[in-house]
């Protein structure tokens, strides 16, 4: 088992800054690939980024890519995502993820954060 907390949500003004986090608890937490998603109101979760366990390679969504940076310290069981040149339309609840196997679609993840707002002001 995997449990989720993510903090670092806000309101911030476009062209701002942001840093997520997610801590997890669980003995399983640096083999698992550890993934971003967001919902905006009224839309579908959709993918932000992920980040896998041995080799730390990285992917990101074309609308956030250049943009935000996910990175994780398996020592302090902890994920983060970077996220600068905030944009309105990046405004949405973002949830922590994490599976054994990963990828882009909710269904690859087992766990899950509670989420966290971000709210990006014109």
């Amino acid at each position: 088992q995997v449990q989720l907390v993510e903090s670092g949500g806000g309101l911030v003004q476009a062209g701002g800054s942001l840093r997520l986090s997610c801590v997890a608890s669980g003995r399983t937490f640096s083999r698992n690939v550890m993934g971003w998603f967001r919902q905006a109101p009224g839309k579908a979760r959709e993918f932000v980024a992920s980040i896998s366990w041995g080799t730390y390679n990285t992917y990101y969504a074309d609308s956030v890519k250049g943009r935000f940076t996910i990175s994780r310290d398996n020592a302090k069981n902890t994920e983060y995502l970077q996220m600068n040149s905030l944009k309105p339309e990046d405004t949405a609840v973002y949830y922590c993820a994490a599976g054994a196997k990963g990828g882009i679609t909710s269904w690859e993840y087992d766990y899950w954060g509670q989420g966290t707002q971000v709210t990006v002001s014109s």
